[in-house]
C-alpha cells in the first residue's frame, strides 16, 4: 500500500509538472494524455525498485523485471482508458484528483498481476 500510494503521488506529480510544461492543455486534449503518459513512464523505475524491496521483499532480476513490464504494459491502456471515462463522469474534479483515482484503480489491478512474478525469497530460520 505504501509503494502504491508513493507511486501514485510520484506519477501525479510528474503528470502535473508535464501539464505545466505543456501549457496546461484542456482535459481530454492529446497533450493532456501525453502529460499523463510522461508521469507514467517517469514513475516506472522507482516503482519497480520499491515493489521489489518493500512490497514483495525480493531482489530485482530478469524474471520479475519482465513480469513488472508486462503488468505495466497492461496497466497503461487501463489507465488511459479510465482517464477519459473519469473526466466525463467527474467533470468538476481537478486533474490531480482524477489522476489519483485512475492510478489507484489501475494500481490495484497491477498489483494482482505482479503477484504472479514476484516470489519472495526464502528466509533462513535462525534460533
Amino acid at each position: 500500500m505504501v509503494v502504491g500510494f508513493t507511486g501514485s503521488v510520484v506519477q501525479t506529480w510528474f503528470f502535473m509538472a508535464a501539464l505545466m510544461l505543456l501549457g496546461h492543455p484542456e482535459k481530454g486534449a492529446l497533450l493532456f494524455y501525453v502529460a499523463f503518459a510522461i508521469g507514467y513512464v517517469l514513475e516506472l523505475i522507482p516503482n519497480y525498485l520499491f515493489s521489489n524491496w518493500y512490497t514483495f521483499g525480493t531482489k530485482p532480476n530478469m524474471k520479475n523485471a519482465g513480469g513488472f513490464l508486462l503488468a505495466r504494459a497492461i496497466n497503461l491502456p487501463i489507465q488511459l482508458g479510465l482517464l477519459p471515462l473519469l473526466i466525463r463522469l467527474l467533470p468538476t474534479w481537478r486533474e490531480d484528483y482524477i489522476s489519483m483515482a485512475v492510478i489507484f484503480i489501475a494500481g490495484c489491478i497491477n498489483y494482482l498481476i505482479c503477484l504472479a512474478f514476484f516470489k519472495p525469497q526464502k528466509q533462513e530460520i535462525t534460533e
